[in-house]
């Protein structure tokens, strides 16, 4: 096999690894049943075969009334039928529990990498403001938020209507429109933060369910934590492409690490 496709193969399987490890766990589950229900046929022709050389000559209607064979006797006369079940039972476990060991190493790894880049990015924005100022700082971030609001327009039918305001809103993390006001966030903000001063964290998706908005599924990994500081909303006064006024919030959610 060519050197440059055993490098491709390899560097398939690596990445892949905890897939296949499931893909491996979950074959090997139905075939280490499959098995079993194999074996169980050839175990009771044996226990069979070892009742009737125990009790040849005796009536079987007179035995009905006791257990022919103890558990002990059972087990030794049976147990070498499954011994396929139980290597594949093993090879079974073994896949499942490597293939999360690998997804832990993983997300581990991914969470170390995601602390250093939001404590570069802060470090980033810091330096930004020292350098240009409060105002041309808050001025770049607005033409960010402008450049945002372009990419994703906004669709009518796609707006979430809370009965909590009138005015659009955008929130960036999930990308959603919505119908609030400036002043019901506000107040949604100050109860995240008290919850964040007595529980220690707060999940993103506590956000969504005070602005009226469906949970989504990196609302249970995001959120706050009280080691950071408090969650501090910023808003952004912006024009959609049909020239309505929007409100863009940014709560800045930061990754639940283990």
């Amino acid at each position: 096999m060519p050197k440059p496709l055993i490098k491709v193969i390899g560097r398939f399987l690596v990445k892949n690894s905890p897939t296949i490890m499931a893909a491996l766990g979950g074959a090997g589950a139905v075939s280490t049943a499959i098995l079993g229900i194999k074996a169980t046929p050839k175990a009771l022709l044996l226990i069979e075969e070892e009742v009737r050389r125990k009790y040849s000559g005796y009536n079987y209607r007179v035995l009905t009334s006791k257990p022919l064979l103890s558990k002990k006797e059972v087990i030794k006369i049976t147990w070498h039928c499954y011994i396929p079940t139980m290597i594949m039972g093993g090879v079974t476990l073994a896949c499942i529990f490597y293939g999360n060991s690998l997804n832990l190493k993983r997300n581990a790894a991914l969470a170390s990498m995601y602390t250093l880049a939001e404590t570069t990015l802060k470090e980033y924005q810091n330096k930004v403001v020292e350098v240009v100022g409060e105002k041309k700082a808050k001025k770049i971030e607005d033409e960010v938020y402008e450049e945002e609001i372009k990419k994703h327009p906004v669709d009518v039918s796609e707006i979430t209507i809370t009965g909590r305001g009138d005015t659009l809103c955008y929130e960036r993390t999930s990308g959603r429109y919505f119908k609030s006001d400036i002043e019901n966030i506000r107040r949604v903000r100050n109860n995240l933060n008290e919850l964040l001063l007595s529980d220690g964290f707060v999940k993103l998706n506590e956000l969504y369910y005070e602005l009226g908005l469906p949970e989504t599924s990196i609302g249970e990994y995001w959120g706050w934590d009280i080691s950071k500081g408090q969650i501090d909303i910023k808003f952004s006064s912006q024009l959609t492409q049909h020239g309505t006024p929007c409100l863009v919030i940014d709560s800045e959610p930061t990754y639940f690490s283990d």
